[in-house]
C-alpha cells in the first residue's frame, strides 16, 4: 500500500476530515495525476451528512448564545433605558456595538480555514453580533420579540425542509445567486433612503416585506450551498452565512412593529 492510499484510509476514519481530506486529495493527485474534486452526488453521503451536522451544531450554539444575551438585555431594564435617552454617550456606544461585528468579520474570513483560530474568531463574531441584536431587540416589547422569533423559526424550519427535499430531487438553486445579490443592493438602497427620508410606518412595513422575501431566498440558497457546494473545511463560511440569514430575517420581522 502506498503512502497516499494509507493516508486516504486514515482519512476515512474521520467523516469530518476537513483540511486533512484536502491534503489527501492533493497527495493522490501528485502521485497519480490530477484528482478532480468530487461533486456532492459522487462523494460518500456519510461525509456530507457529517459536515451538515457539524454546521448545524455550530449554528445551534450561535443561536443559543444570541438568545441568552438578548434575554439578559431585555430583562435588565437600565440597558434599554440608557439607549432610549438618545444622549451622545448612548449614540456612541450604539455605534461602537454596531461596528464591532464588521471589525471582527475581516480576520474571521481571512482565517476561516485555520483551525482553531477560525472557531475562536467565529465565537467572537457571534458574541459581537449577539450584543448588537440584543440592544436592537431590547427596545421592543417582549411579546413583539417573541412573535418575531416564532415567525422566524417557522420560516427557517419550513425553508430548510423544503431545500433538503428539493436537493434530494435534484433541484439546483445556484442560479439564485445573482438575483439575491441584486435584491440585497436594492434593499440596502431602500434602507438608506428610509433613514434619510423617513416614510413612517408604511415605509418600514414595505422594507420588512422586501427583506423577508430576500432573506428567505438567501436561506434556501445557502442551505443548498451547504448540501451541494461547500467543502469539508468551509464549515465557518457555511455556518456564518446561515446565521446571518436567520438574524436578518428576524430583524425583518421586528421591522413590522417599528
Amino acid at each position: 500500500m502506498s503512502k497516499a492510499d494509507a493516508a486516504a484510509a486514515d482519512a476515512k476514519l474521520d467523516p469530518e476530515m476537513g483540511v486533512a481530506g484536502e491534503k489527501v486529495v492533493a497527495a493522490k493527485g501528485a502521485e497519480g495525476g490530477p484528482a478532480p474534486r468530487k461533486v456532492a452526488a459522487e462523494e460518500d453521503p456519510r461525509l456530507r451528512w457529517a459536515f451538515v451536522r457539524k454546521v448545524y451544531c455550530i449554528l445551534a450554539l450561535q443561536f443559543a448564545l444570541t438568545a441568552a444575551i438578548a434575554v439578559v438585555a431585555w430583562a435588565v431594564h437600565p440597558i434599554p433605558r440608557f439607549f432610549a435617552t438618545g444622549s451622545l454617550a448612548a449614540w456612541l456606544v450604539y455605534l461602537a456595538i454596531l461596528l464591532c461585528p464588521f471589525i471582527v468579520m475581516w480576520p474571521m474570513l481571512k482565517y476561516r480555514e485555520k483551525h482553531p483560530v477560525n472557531l475562536l474568531l467565529l465565537g467572537l463574531f457571534t458574541l459581537c453580533e449577539s450584543v448588537a441584536i440584543a440592544v436592537c431587540s431590547s427596545t421592543f416589547f417582549g411579546k413583539v420579540v417573541l412573535q418575531a422569533a416564532i415567525l422566524t423559526a417557522v420560516a427557517v424550519i419550513g425553508l430548510t425542509i423544503f431545500t433538503f427535499w428539493a436537493a434530494r430531487r435534484g433541484l439546483d438553486f445556484s442560479f439564485m445567486g445573482p438575483f439575491l445579490v441584486a435584491s440585497l443592493l436594492v434593499l440596502l438602497a431602500y434602507f438608506i433612503i428610509q433613514i434619510c427620508f423617513p416614510l413612517g410606518r408604511a415605509g418600514m412595513t414595505i422594507y420588512g416585506c422586501i427583506a423577508t422575501v430576500v432573506f428567505s431566498g438567501f436561506i434556501v440558497f445557502d442551505t443548498h450551498e451547504l448540501i451541494k457546494r461547500h467543502t469539508y473545511n468551509e464549515y465557518v463560511i457555511a455556518a456564518i452565512s446561515l446565521y446571518l440569514d436567520v438574524i436578518n430575517l428576524f430583524m425583518a420581522q421586528l421591522s413590522f412593529s417599528a
